[in-house]
């Protein structure tokens, strides 16, 4: 009997979940490598979570649910609240729960600060908007070490593994989670230009503030540091939701960014009239004070956009292994083969140096000068340059699915408008290559302390070895018209390095004779042919059925 239905479902791949996101070499090998292989049972076990069927439908949902601003209650009552689905709560508490805010502060275990890292680059397959409040968190931490009376009350709550949303008393809660007031319309990245004032009360270390912040995420935080102007200059504070009488802080929410992308969490225009605030750090050192975070959450982003790469590679190699055209897999015809390949090759590179900026961070934080000049450096090199190739990444990534990828549903266009945002925060492409700069000419030891990382591959490939020379002679004659290019010359080459000394052959060499030696075209897929796409995409890729 000759059939009649019009919709026989042929040739489409199967859901890619339930997976492993922690199913990635280059992963688990730099976690091992940067001293946190004690960590990697917990790693794989959140990588199959994230994979799971459960929280990919909890990151579309928290996605399709925007958040929502109520100011007033039903009675006409100011609360300044924002309203989330519950899958957005699903996916915080199982962060919260798995380190991944401010826990890494409180375990002395060396290499926790990595695991952490290696945590987020599986966890992120889920959702990147939630990564914001627990970012943040992690990062407020050295910041309010600047004023130790206020740290040993919240610093226990803000490491502590408890998710206990609400507003409340901040003591009276479980664990706590930290934003961060910094930008105002007038200045973005040039906070030096804030106009909001900071008025000392009678109490010492108590101020009040007054003005209008332009982009506070997460609003719904328990305490957030924010910057204003005291008598003595800018400078930091810690500002609750909720003080400590029970009564609500002054933090009126005039509205909620309508974003690109980072949907799922809520940034915000807070007004402060009267809020009460306490002084984090030396009044006119507000600067100085959020240095720490800063590089806390520049590493973040360097690591959300290594993990935005691997979470679309995965989604273009598994649609490419189970989709045919033109009579053969997509995986098997040359042209895709090359593509992925090369998005593969990016893909290591990201990760490792990610594992490698997380350890300098570890080492750090425990003392290491040398590492800490190095992490200075290298975090900035890192975010402007990782963070640069999340958009064409994932573009690229999206297009292996052509039509199919395009759609809502597929999830791509998620991740493809996730991609800006991460070269945006914590400093736009130009402030972190004149950041780099800023760091050469005032730290010199930060540039000796680059060069000494990359002497460890010294001799082992003649084409990093040239682009080390190069990398000297251009930093000679280094000038604010030729950041970028300075900046990332530096990230190439670093990258190269690492690969060179702990990735296979086959990717250290493709690596090399595209980004360094220029055997390379101007898009993805364009790698010589004596680039082994089996042994990268064999690496990248292991079959998962």
């Amino acid at each position: 009997m000759e059939s009649t239905t019009t919709h026989d479902v042929t040739n489409q791949p199967a859901p890619l979940a339930p997976y492993d996101a922690s199913e990635d070499t280059a992963l688990l090998e730099g976690l091992r490598r940067e001293g946190a292989g004690w960590a990697e049972a917990d790693v794989r076990r959140l990588g199959r979570v994230a994979g799971s069927a459960e929280a990919q439908e909890w990151a579309e949902l928290a996605n399709r649910h925007e958040p929502v601003l109520r100011t007033h209650d039903r009675y006409g009552h100011r609360v300044d609240e924002v309203e989330f689905h519950p899958s957005w709560h699903h996916l915080m508490r199982v962060a919260v729960t798995e380190g991944q805010a401010g826990a890494p502060w409180a375990d002395a275990r060396p290499g926790a600060h990595v695991a952490r890292t290696a945590g987020g680059l599986a966890w992120g397959h889920t959702d990147a908007g939630h990564g914001c409040p627990t970012s943040m968190t992690y990062a407020a931490v050295p910041a309010l070490r600047h004023q130790p009376e206020l740290a040993k009350v919240y610093e226990p709550l803000l490491t502590a593994r408890e998710y206990d949303p609400g507003l409340r008393v901040p003591t009276e809660k479980r664990g706590l989670l930290a934003g961060m007031g910094m930008t105002e319309k007038q200045g973005g990245s040039d906070i030096r230009t804030n106009t909001t004032t900071a008025t000392p009360t009678a109490e010492p270390g108590v101020y009040t503030l007054r003005g209008h912040k332009w982009f506070t995420s997460a609003p719904m935080c328990d305490v957030f540091l924010v910057l204003a102007q005291a008598p003595e200059g800018l400078s930091c504070f810690l500002v609750p939701r909720v003080l400590p009488d029970g009564s609500r802080n002054a933090f009126r929410i005039q509205r909620l960014k309508d974003k690109l992308g980072n949907r799922s969490n809520a940034s915000s225009e807070p007004e402060f009239d009267g809020t009460v605030a306490w002084l984090v750090g030396p009044e006119g050192r507000g600067v100085k004070t959020i240095i720490d975070m800063v590089n806390c959450t520049r590493l973040d982003c360097v690591m959300m956009s290594a993990t935005l790469m691997r979470k679309t590679l995965v989604e273009a190699g598994h649609h490419a292994r189970h989709r045919s055209a033109f009579g053969a897999r997509l995986v098997d015809q040359p042209l895709m083969r090359n593509v992925l390949a090369d998005l593969a090759l990016e893909s290591e590179a990201a990760t490792t140096l990610t594992l490698r900026l997380a350890g300098a961070a570890d080492r750090a934080v425990r003392g290491d000068e040398g590492e800490q000049a190095f992490r200075r450096i290298a975090t900035a090199v890192g975010k402007y340059w990782v963070t640069k190739r999340g958009p064409a990444f994932t573009a690229e990534a999206l297009e292996c699915l052509g039509g199919n990828g395009y759609v809502e549903e597929s999830g791509m266009p998620r991740h493809y408008r996730e991609a800006p945002l991460l070269s945006i925060w914590e400093g736009s492409g130009n402030v972190n290559a004149l950041d780099v700069l800023r760091a050469l000419v005032k730290e010199p030891g930060t540039a000796d302390a680059l060069f000494a990382e990359l002497a460890l591959a010294q001799g082992a490939d003649a084409r990093l070895d040239a682009a080390v020379t190069g990398l000297r002679d251009r930093l000679a004659s280094a000038s604010e018209t030729g950041a970028r290019r300075l900046v990332e010359q530096m990230a190439l080459t670093l990258q190269a390095s690492l690969l060179v000394r702990h990735a296979p052959p086959a990717v250290a060499d493709a690596f090399c004779a595209t980004r360094l030696a220029g055997d390379w075209g101007h898009s993805f897929g364009t790698l010589p042919d004596s680039a082994d796409l089996g042994a990268i995409l064999g690496r990248a890729l292991p079959e998962t059925g």
